[in-house]
Formats: C-alpha cells, structure tokens, sequence
C-alpha cells in the first residue's frame, strides 16, 4: 500500500514542508561522501544510540563515541538508504503541505520536531539498552499523517496496491488509509517486542510514539482563527477544530 498524492492542494507555498526535505536530502548527499568506517562513526555520533543515553559508561566501554540529548533531533534527519529517504520525503511532500497550511509555517516547524523528538524518547524507552542508533525522519512523519488524519479525514489519497502482482491504483479516504498504517506499525511493534534479538530493523515504537504525538497535539498547534499571513501582514480566516 504506497501513498502516491492526495486530491487536495494547499493554497499556500510549503516552505517549510520544503526546507524540511531539502536538509534531509543534503545530509544523505553528504553520507554518501563518507566511507563505511566513517558512516558507521558519523551514525553512531549524530544517530540516537540508547545505550549512550541509558547507561554512557558502558556505552563509552564499548566503544561507543559518546554524544548527547541532541541526538533526539540530529538522528530525525539522517537516512539509512536511497529507498529509507525516498519514501519518507515523499511521504512528507504528500501529507506535509496540507498540514503545514492548518498549523502555520513556524508552528508546522516546531510540531515536526515535538513529534519526531517524542517518536525517538518512545523507541528509547522500548530500547534502552540498545547500542544501534536509531535515524529517519519516520516517527516525526508518523506525527504529520497524525495530524492530516485529524485535521483532513476525508480527504483521499492516491494509492497504490499490488494485489497478486497486478497494479491497482484506488483512491482510500486519509482516515482509512491512514488507520491501517498505524495499525500495521503496532502490530508490528508487538511482535517485535517478543521477537529475536534484532528484529526487523524498523522503529516500530518510533512510529507509533510519533503518531501518538501527533494526534494528541495536533489541536494544540493549530493557529488561531485569524492570524497574520507571516509573509504578508493580511489576516485570513480559519475554520474551528
């Protein structure tokens, strides 16, 4: 089930949507200038590591290159591969601009990353011994679907689904489309708490304390009735959640 578009535009440039996804691109750019050697460092500096929050001694013991809280916010914009990037941009070009335009742009930006910090402390807290960093700007996008499922229910989405090899392309409201996600990721999750060390490699726990995150705060981000256009100084109107 891979999201192509949604059927509603935003009326408004998404400059921050933009922003957002020109920095993840440049920094994977960057990753791709590096050796493996300096991959695996560059990770496990600016990755979230839990060990190195946990317990930093025993991190430290293992080798581990020491680093800090920041990494609740550096590890939300680095990417494990082309296909790891490619998905959550587009995901993000898909659900960002709508929400963007709901909450403001400087409000949208602070939102992003409330979400994608507590989507990182969530796959922490199920991972606190953990010495893999965890990257990917997944759980804060996980808080973007959130927010749009809120916000634009009914809105439809663009789908693909491969049924027996065969293309189908169906337009599924967001609220569907977007519970059976959600609802993927904690089955997931659960199995992945009984799993053998390891497990699939996927942060699960990020993306449903992502998408917890955001549907909880998304309310709470919206602007006010009438704001100021932050570009223009003219005031437009806003419906009531």
């Amino acid at each position: 089930m891979i999201p192509l578009r949604d059927t509603s535009n935003s009326n408004r440039r998404p400059y921050v949507t933009w922003f957002l996804i020109g920095i993840n691109v440049v920094i994977f750019l960057f990753q791709l200038t590096l050796s493996n050697p300096e991959l695996r460092l560059f990770f496990m500096k600016w990755g979230m590591v839990p060990l190195n929050i946990s317990h930093p001694h025993e991190a430290a013991a293992g080798g581990i290159p020491a680093s800090g809280l920041w990494t609740l916010v550096t590890s939300m914009f680095l990417h494990g591969g082309w296909g790891h990037l490619i998905f959550n941009m587009w995901a993000l070009w898909i659900f960002g601009d709508n929400v963007e335009e709901k909450l403001g742009r400087l409000r949208f930006l602070g939102f992003y990353l409330v979400a994608g910090i507590i989507a990182t402390l969530a796959h922490l807290l199920v991972n606190w011994t953990s010495p893999m960093p965890v990257v990917g700007a997944s759980g804060a996008l996980a808080g973007v679907m959130a927010a749009y499922m809120f916000f634009f229910p009914n809105n439809k989405i663009l789908t693909f689904l491969p049924v027996f090899f065969l293309p189908f392309l169906v337009e599924i409201r967001a609220k569907i489309f977007i519970v059976i996600w959600i609802t993927i990721q904690v089955i997931s999750g659960m199995m992945g708490l009984f799993a053998a060390e390891g497990g699939s490699g996927v942060a699960f726990w990020a993306h449903i304390g992502g998408f917890a995150a955001g549907w909880l705060l998304a309310r709470y981000f919206v602007r006010p009735k009438r704001e100021a256009n932050e570009f223009g100084g003219e005031y437009v109107e806003f419906e009531e959640v």
